[in-house]
């Protein structure tokens, strides 16, 4: 469900505000927040549950830094894999705990085959093409063709921010 009215009261600005940029690394990131805010912390839960819900924001999870974690080669791999198994065969291929996400993406005939995208990770570039040679024998018969096109370097990726 998307929510129609954008309309965010002080109290949800404040909460997206003291959020937007991560949840505090504590055991207990809602408290922190809610004690910041001067509210209980049931009340920033349910007002980002709400939140999410409506679709003011997308998603709440994880998002690693991997090459601090030691993951310097990273790979987006590009798979020319027949429509009709691209959602099948994504689901598969985005359950590996080498791959970070994969999506679908349009051909762009003739120079670019590809419609299946999926970002590796690996300590360097022989374990991102070892993890390839994996995904390849996943697809078998589906992969028609493929490249890793490895990152030169990183950007600071992070969302949409509210000031």
């Amino acid at each position: 469900m998307q929510r129609e009215d954008a309309d965010l009261d002080p109290l949800d600005r404040q909460i997206i505000l003291a959020t937007q940029a991560g949840l505090p690394l504590e055991p207990e990131p809602y408290r922190a927040v809610a004690r910041q805010l001067g509210v209980p912390p049931e009340e920033v839960m349910a007002r980002m549950r709400r939140m999410l819900e409506t679709g003011v924001i997308r998603r709440i999870g994880a998002v690693p830094n991997h090459y601090a974690l030691g993951y310097k080669a990273n790979g987006m791999t590009v798979w020319d894999v027949p429509d009709d198994k691209v959602d099948e065969l994504g689901v598969q291929v985005g359950a590996l705990d080498c791959v970070s996400h994969c999506y679908h993406r349009p051909r762009h005939l003739p120079g670019w085959p590809y419609n299946f995208f999926a970002m590796v990770h690996g300590h360097d570039r022989g374990e991102v093409e070892e993890q390839v040679g994996l995904i390849a024998g996943l697809l078998g018969e589906a992969d028609r063709g493929h490249e890793i096109l490895y990152s030169t370097r990183i950007l600071k990726k992070t969302g949409l921010r509210i000031a």
